[in-house]
Formats: C-alpha cells, sequence, structure tokens
C-alpha cells in the first residue's frame, strides 16, 4: 500500500472513532434520559462503527506491510479481509433491529420520543453524513476498499436516523411506526451488507480478467512490438493494490531462448509500466492450440 493511502486510512479511521464515541454517548444518554429504546438502539449501532473503525485501522497497518518470505505478494489482502468484517458487522446489526422490530410489533409498543431525542438525531445525521463524507473522500484518494466500506457503515447509521426522525414526528399517530421503520433501517443495513460482502468475496476468490483490460494490453503490445504473439490465457491475482498478471504468448519454435525471453521481458516492463502489474509471460511454441 502507497505510505498516502495508509496516512488517509488512519486519518478517517480515528476520526471516526473518536466522533462515534461521543455519538454513542450522546444517544444513550437521550435515549435514558426520553425513555426511548428505539434511541438507545441506534446509540448502540453506532458503537459498532467505532469497532468497524478500529478494524479500519487494523487492516490498514496490515495491509501496508511489505512483502515477505510467509507473504510473497504483500499483506493486500488484509483490506479486503478487514472490508468483509465491517460487512458482517452490519448484517449482525441489521439482523439485530428485525428481531427488535418484531418485538416490538408483537408487545404493540409504541415508540417514545421528546425534544431531546428529536435535537440528538439531528445531531447525529449531520455528523454521520459528514464521517461518511470523509470515508468517500478518502476513498477516491485511495481507492481503498476499506474506506468505501467505512463509508456505507457510517451512511447507514445516518440513514437509520433519519427514519428515527421520521418516527419521532409521526410516532404519535400509528402506535406501529417505530417497528415498522426497523424494519426498513435493518432492509437499508443488509443491502449495504451485501454490496460490500458481494464486492469483497469476489476480489479474494478471484475474478475473470476484464474484456476491456485483455483488449487494450493486447493493443499495447502490438505497438510495442513488429511481429504477432498471439497474446492469451490471462489471469489476474490481486492482493489489495498489488496485482499480478500472467498470460501466454506464442513465439515460432526455433526462436533462441535469449530472442524468447528477451521479447517476454519486453511485454513485463511495458505492462508494469502502464498498467501497474507485475507481469509473467510464458512463452510457447507457435502451431499449438490457443487456450
Amino acid at each position: 500500500m502507497k505510505p498516502n493511502n495508509q496516512k488517509y486510512i488512519i486519518q478517517e479511521g480515528w476520526v471516526s472513532i473518536v466522533v462515534n464515541t461521543l455519538l454513542f454517548g450522546l444517544k444513550y444518554w437521550a435515549g435514558i434520559v426520553s425513555g426511548s429504546i428505539a434511541l438507545i438502539a441506534d446509540a448502540w449501532h453506532t458503537l459498532t462503527d467505532s469497532i468497524s473503525s478500529v478494524i479500519v485501522l487494523i487492516g490498514g497497518k496490515i495491509s501496508s506491510k511489505p512483502a515477505d518470505e510467509e507473504h510473497p505478494f504483500g499483506h493486500g489482502r488484509a483490506e479486503h479481509i478487514a472490508a468483509i468484517i465491517i460487512g458482517v458487522l452490519l448484517a449482525i446489526v441489521a439482523f439485530d433491529f428485525v428481531l427488535s422490530a418484531w418485538e416490538k410489533l408483537q408487545l404493540r409498543e409504541p415508540g417514545n420520543f421528546g425534544t431531546v431525542a428529536i435535537v440528538v438525531t439531528i445531531i447525529s445525521i449531520v455528523l454521520k453524513e459528514a464521517l461518511a463524507q470523509y470515508a468517500f473522500w478518502g476513498f477516491r484518494k485511495t481507492n481503498s476498499s476499506i474506506l468505501k466500506a467505512d463509508g456505507w457503515h457510517h451512511r447507514t447509521d445516518s440513514l437509520s436516523s433519519i427514519i428515527i426522525l421520521v418516527g419521532i414526528f409521526i410516532g404519535r399517530y400509528f402506535w406501529w411506526i417505530d417497528a415498522v421503520l426497523a424494519f426498513i433501517v435493518a432492509l437499508m443495513i443488509a443491502y449495504a451488507s451485501y454490496e460490500i460482502l458481494s464486492k469483497e468475496i469476489k476480489s479474494l476468490l478471484g475474478e475473470e480478467v476484464a474484456p476491456e483490460l485483455v483488449l487494450t494490453i493486447k493493443e499495447e503490445v502490438a505497438l510495442l512490438l513488429n511481429r504477432e504473439v498471439y497474446i492469451h490465457h490471462f489471469h489476474l491475482h490481486q492482493y489489495g493494490h498489488h496485482n499480478e498478471l500472467s498470460c501466454h504468448i506464442k513465439l515460432p519454435p526455433e526462436m533462441p531462448l535469449h530472442e524468447a525471453h528477451h521479447i517476454c521481458t519486453q511485454i513485463e516492463r511495458m505492462i508494469l509500466l502502464k498498467f501497474d502489474m507485475v507481469a509473467t509471460i510464458h512463452p510457447e511454441p507457435l502451431g499449438r492450440q490457443l487456450t
């Protein structure tokens, strides 16, 4: 990981921990004062953001470690693992919301809010969206999946606070509104969890090389060499921000080894410079069927 990337991750992580811890105390106090179970639950939801930010810091620290004998491709995938943990945390929070909402429906329990709850909820919405924007800004600077995941975690907390604010104003007319809104919050959080987990699990399992990337590499190889090498059989291995590309080329069977090696090295250097990927080129004798 680049030093600047690590700097953004560490900064976002610490800002998130401080703000979320303060928000947890404020929401919990407001929940006790107003007697609102929804606000107390939302306070614990906010505390999970602090936990996820600790994971952001740990994941960012591990992924920045250089390659070693046990991890020859670096530690970049620690970032994906940390993002998956955040996704799982979101799924757990969503499930907890479903259980709480169902319990309220069974007990026919209305929401119980007051002026303090309104003020604290508005503060929460503003601060959580500010944290989300800060994390997304860091993501645009670094392309760090862990910052994007943490940004979505902040965004879901902001959205859940908006829904609770709606419930404060209309809850007095409908006893069941608090439970229904809790279900909606759960669905939003579950969707954010799905978005994070589906992307990160695909990255860990490995994905097909994008056809656009294959075409661009073929075009660059054609510009580099004065001969056709029939480049094919692409495989891309992603380790955070470190990418390893392997592919095959076709060369005449009578070509001297040193010449074949020179062509492979040329292509590898070009891919490293233009695509920021460490490439391994496997030469095959011309005449074999393409695979």
